[in-house]
């Protein structure tokens, strides 16, 4: 069984250091997006060098830096999905040295009557993949650790949002409605794909992570819409989400 797999005792047949090699710090916090849009626009307005990359056989992940209200911030496009997202996580903290990482994204809602208009922290990660049994003790649920950082920033910030559990599960096609009525039943709001594995990632290097996410389709009680989804309103949103991860990069919603 996965959950009885963990192995504490003995270290990694492979590093990212052995790939990469060893690097030195380029900036405290790492910005990760999912969207090919958020770095087109990045690119197009923002000044920015690239720093590094996350190599890939199907496509280098370049990561960049650029210079935001005076604070230097790393920011790349991170694989969708667990197992892709821990792994640019992984390669990314070797080639940046960066240890606190904002993450936001587009997710499927449980309940649109409390996500609407709203942005979502996730307090907790169901953990329906495979990844995080690889990184931290099994247990229905990872904590995310941070969010009330995240939620304090959107306070302040005057952003209307909502809390609760997200179901990370590695089967988009494989949502059933009976899973899904079973998880909203235990108080999960929204459905993604990586932020228990990145969540996971993080516990075990010791890694900060501050996530957001807004709902761009519903897999409700009567079943799956879409409303934003592939569309301009999506794109808008996701660079607006950027734009906030950008000044919650600067330290807003915590104690200075």
């Amino acid at each position: 069984m996965i959950h009885e797999t963990l192995d504490t005792k003995t270290g990694p047949l492979i590093t990212p250091e052995a790939v990469y090699g060893k690097h030195e710090k380029i900036c405290d916090v790492c910005v990760i997006t999912f969207s090919i849009k958020v770095i087109e626009w990045a690119l197009q307005h923002l000044e920015h060098a690239q720093a590094a990359a996350i190599g890939c056989c199907n496509g280098d992940r370049p990561i960049y830096l650029t210079e935001w209200r005076g604070k230097k911030i790393a920011f790349y496009m991170s694989l969708i999905s667990a197992p892709g997202a821990a792994a640019c996580l992984e390669e990314a903290l070797c080639l940046t040295g960066c240890r606190d990482y904002i993450v936001f994204g587009s997710c499927g809602t449980l309940d649109s009557r409390l996500t609407d208009g709203k942005m979502i922290i996730p307090t907790r990660a169901y953990r329906d993949e495979g990844l995080s049994y690889h990184y931290i003790a099994p247990s229905d649920y990872v904590e995310m650790e941070n969010w009330k950082k995240a939620a304090a920033f959107l306070e302040e910030k005057k952003v209307p949002y909502v809390t609760g559990a997200t179901w990370t599960t590695d089967a988009i096609y494989r949502e059933t409605s009976g899973k899904a009525e079973r998880l909203r039943g235990e108080g999960c709001i929204a459905v993604e794909m990586e932020l228990a594995g990145m969540q996971a990632v993080c516990a075990y290097h010791g890694l900060t992570l501050r996530a957001f996410l807004f709902a761009s389709d519903c897999l409700g009680e009567e079943g799956w819409y879409n409303e934003l989804l592939g569309s301009e309103r999506e794109w808008d949103m996701q660079v607006r989400c950027f734009l906030l991860a950008l000044d919650l990069a600067l330290g807003y919603g915590e104690d200075k």
